[in-house]
């Protein structure tokens, strides 16, 4: 199926010369929108032994395998896959670029890592845009090309295929197929994949069983306040060991975390992060997992703007001493922009945390989504006030 990124990742090769980072978890699609971005194309996987010993003997090799010292009339097409899991990835993309820009449209995807080296010194600097790819979502379903703009007029999905997203989740084999048997088979295969391929071998870690506690607690308390001290007890490791097994969680799209936003809040929550799960279909309460599917759209929306160059966008939520709290906060160019609060089925009763919020901090948008509701034809975005919105129609204007 055609997705949302297709025409960014087009426009991207015909308009940039830097290479093009896909990002994102392991079978959300991203060889498969690569493959298909051209009729012709070199496809140098890791994985593949062939693919593997040609790029362990440097740039010049891979060239001359892909013939590019010859003669051409356009540049060739190359897309190195899994190329993380090679150690010196860095160095050798470094020096094919260099070497092969003026005759290579490259394209990197990587399912862990590719997304933390930007810590420290960067040695790829300026050779590079991000694409973070993620899971299939309400406006994605309805149309997979990009708006021009932010937001988007609503438009309905129906009423099968949302209830199947919420079910199975959005990573497209699964979805597409909307089986409960093959879903079990799928989800336990990617399972065991992660832990026992992708997490052992990658990072080093060998502690696969306690690691395994862990993302199962962060499962079921997905949308809560993170205590590193007692996941820690329940997992009999250190505080500093939690805290780098939840970023590794992190860096290999397991989970995320969202961080309290405390300008201008007076006695504002400051360290304490909440994590979600990338696959919301794996969490089994409605109410966590109704949450946890609204912020996995909200942080799609945020990527996919910032990935785009629509600005500056990030994702936090808003909490005080007093407890009174805000699931989502939106920051557009770092100033507050929309506010979120998830209900299961609440239509009547606006929140009070959501009223005081957006008044004190002078936040344009404010909205409560709202599960059980009709979807109504009405551009949320067009409410300054606070309003109660069907999660069908605010979904359906993002990504």
């Amino acid at each position: 199926m055609k997705r949302i990124y297709n025409d960014l990742l087009i426009e991207h090769c015909k308009e940039n010369r830097q290479m093009a980072f896909i990002t994102g978890p392991r079978q959300v699609g991203k060889t498969t929108t690569s493959r298909s971005l051209f009729n012709d194309h070199a496809y140098l996987n890791w994985d593949n032994q062939k693919a593997r010993e040609n790029i362990l003997k440097g740039p010049d090799k891979v060239s001359s395998v892909l013939n590019l010292d010859q003669l051409q009339t356009k540049k060739v097409n190359i897309i190195f896959d899994e190329l993380h899991k090679y150690s010196k990835w860095k160095s050798f993309l470094k020096g094919f670029f260099d070497t092969y820009e003026e005759k290579s449209v490259i394209i990197v995807t990587g399912s862990a890592r590719m997304n933390v080296f930007k810590r420290g010194g960067d040695s790829l600097m300026g050779r590079y845009f991000l694409y973070r790819m993620h899971p299939l979502s309400v406006r994605e379903l309805i149309h997979s090309t990009p708006s021009l703009h932010i937001t988007r007029r609503p438009e309905i999905l129906d009423k099968a295929s949302f209830d199947n997203l919420m079910k199975y989740g959005g990573f497209p084999e699964p979805f597409l197929k909307s089986d409960k048997r093959f879903y079990n088979r799928w989800k336990k295969l990617r399972t065991e994949q992660f832990f026992y391929d992708d997490l052992r071998d990658i990072t080093q870690i060998q502690e696969i069983a306690q690691i395994q506690v862990l993302a199962k607690i962060l499962k079921e308390t997905s949308g809560q306040l993170v205590n590193y001290s007692n996941l820690a007890n329940h997992v009999n490791v250190a505080v500093d060991t939690i805290i780098r097994w939840v970023s590794t969680l992190e860096s290999m799209y397991y989970c995320f975390s969202i961080r309290p936003w405390f300008d201008n809040v007076p006695k504002s929550l400051r360290k304490q992060p909440k994590i979600y799960l990338w696959d919301w279909s794996d969490i089994k309460f409605s109410g966590p997992k109704k949450e946890n599917f609204v912020a996995s759209h909200l942080l799609k929306a945020v990527h996919f703007w910032n990935d785009a160059g629509f600005g500056d966008f990030g994702l936090f939520f808003l909490r005080d001493k007093i407890k009174r709290e805000v699931d989502f906060l939106i920051t557009k160019d770092n100033a507050p922009w929309v506010l979120v609060e998830v209900k299961s089925s609440d239509k009547k009763s606006l929140s009070k945390a959501l009223k005081y919020f957006k008044e004190k901090l002078n936040i344009p948008h404010a909205f409560q989504v709202v599960f059980d509701m009709d979807y109504i034809d009405a551009d949320c975005f067009e409410n300054n006030k606070p309003v109660i919105v069907p999660a069908l129609t605010f979904l359906s204007q993002l990504v």
